[in-house]
């Protein structure tokens, strides 16, 4: 679907960029659920302040299980893929954000010991070159100033994940060379790349620890048991956004995907108080910039954003 046909912003611009244009920001996610488990408050604040934000989803979720028991029903499995795409408007609207298919079909998650292989039709088995065409189209025509996507790991390991991470990286090359892909429209240059940062054990440790001195159940504990500290990983975040006051919108985009997400499970065990008090941001590393900035950030556009009333004033 054309960007163009997803419907204008609402909020006024309270930055631009050099140019007097609305500050425009891609996420480009694996599945419906993703662009609210990931960053989701982040997107909310900038929404808030005017920045125009598209998620770009790669694929479906057909093949993703029911996480939620309330919904783990024979009618909800035989339409999960219809499901999930309401799932997603209703996230979509709560985010105020817009959002594109990408109509790639989802992998699935191989279990066993040894892994069976993946289906045939399914997105991980693309190859890049072919799976980021749509993805440079749409980078073009919206022409971001900041891409967003998970690291070389897919932040897990799924292969979904690994592969968004690895047509977005394409993408944000291609899409500025006017010798790729020269029929999916003029060249654009995104300014900076960013690997989500969102669950990372620094986080988890600090929110378990503030459940324990207040009395209450540690709901990471036997996450974190077997998952050792790695400081190579830790020092890979470079930014900090302050959002807090949007974690409710998280909150409630979140529980819009009612077949992934239990209500009931650890991440709402804490109360959002404690969300608010003990990591008030979301995390993010910087892995390319265009323009003049240094870390550690605070602000995904750092570099790239001026005030919008300093610019009228000028």
């Amino acid at each position: 679907m054309p960007v163009a046909a997803l419907g204008a912003m609402s909020h006024p611009a309270l930055r631009t960029d050099a140019d007097g244009e609305r500050l425009r920001l891609l996420h480009v996610h694996a599945h419906p659920d993703d662009e609210s488990s990931k960053g989701a408050a982040t997107t909310a604040k900038y929404v808030a302040e005017g920045v125009d934000v598209v998620v770009a989803t790669c694929t479906g979720g057909e093949r993703g299980s029911i996480l939620n028991p309330a919904m783990d029903r024979p009618d909800i499995l035989a339409n999960i893929g219809e499901i999930r795409r309401q799932e997603m408007d209703r996230a979509r609207e709560i985010l105020g954000i817009r959002q594109v298919w990408l109509g790639f079909v989802d992998s699935g998650l191989p279990e066993g010991d040894p892994l069976p292989p993946l289906p045939d039709d399914c997105f991980a088995r693309l190859d890049v070159e072919v799976a980021a065409a749509p993805l440079i189209e749409l980078v073009r025509r919206f022409r971001p100033h900041v891409i967003t996507t998970y690291d070389e790991n897919g932040g897990y390991p799924h292969p979904d994940h690994i592969m968004c991470h690895k047509i977005s990286v394409a993408a944000f090359d291609a899409a500025a060379d006017p010798r790729a892909y020269p029929d999916l429209g003029a060249p654009w240059t995104a300014k900076k790349l960013y690997y989500h940062f969102s669950f990372h054990r620094e986080r988890m440790v600090a929110l378990d620890q503030a459940m324990i001195e207040r009395g209450w159940e540690a709901p990471y504990a036997d996450r974190l048991r077997d998952w050792k500290p790695d400081p190579d990983h830790e020092a890979r975040l470079t930014t900090r956004v302050p959002c807090a006051d949007y974690f409710h919108v998280r909150d409630h985009a979140l529980l819009a995907h009612a077949t992934q997400v239990d209500p009931e499970g650890p991440w709402f065990s804490v109360p959002l108080e404690v969300h608010k008090a003990v990591w008030p941001t979301e995390d993010w590393q910087l892995v390319r910039s265009l323009v003049d900035t240094s870390t550690p950030e605070d602000d995904l556009f750092e570099g790239i954003a001026v005030d919008s009333r300093a610019m009228a004033g000028a």
